[in-house]
């Protein structure tokens, strides 16, 4: 199997996977810190949605953490394959949260002038885990492609 940039049981394959696990729980704490994030459903899903991805990318990462310090080799085709399917599982699920939450923010910042004064901090937090969503799901993206292309070379 091909050696490339965030291969599972290799150095960058744990970067990658910290990464991930780092900005989703970075999401789901300013999400939660800001007030009312739980009156609208695409927040709500957005969360579910990034505690689902902080427990993939961390069972993962202690997975390659595991297989780095025994100097194992997680390339074989089961293994990767389970990654495939569950890297983009989780890569769907993410983006689809991320787009909705992002839709919802155009909604009450341009339509409804529900982000008034009063609430201006809130819909800041809002945005901001929105964005760190994003950043999540762009590195669960990179995993992905790369486990796709290593199960495509076997």
């Amino acid at each position: 199997m091909k050696d490339l940039f965030g291969s599972p049981g290799k150095v960058s394959g744990l970067v990658l996977r910290i990464g991930q696990c780092l900005f989703a729980t970075a999401s789901i704490a300013v999400m939660a810190s800001s007030s009312g994030f739980y009156t609208t459903t695409a927040f709500c899903y957005l969360i579910a949605s990034m505690g689902l991805q902080v427990l993939w990318s961390f069972g993962l990462a202690c997975l390659d953490a595991h297989a780095l310090r025994k100097k194992r080799d997680l390339q074989n085709q089961v293994l990767v394959s389970l990654f495939v399917v569950g890297d983009w599982v989780t890569a769907i699920l993410t983006l689809a949260a991320a787009c909705s939450s992002a839709g919802v923010m155009v909604l009450f910042i341009r339509d409804s002038n529900f982000c008034s004064k009063q609430i201006q901090v809130a819909c800041g937090m809002i945005q901001i885990s929105i964005a760190l969503a994003f950043v999540s799901w762009f590195l669960l993206v990179v995993s992905s492609y790369v486990m796709f292309w290593i199960l495509a070379s076997v």
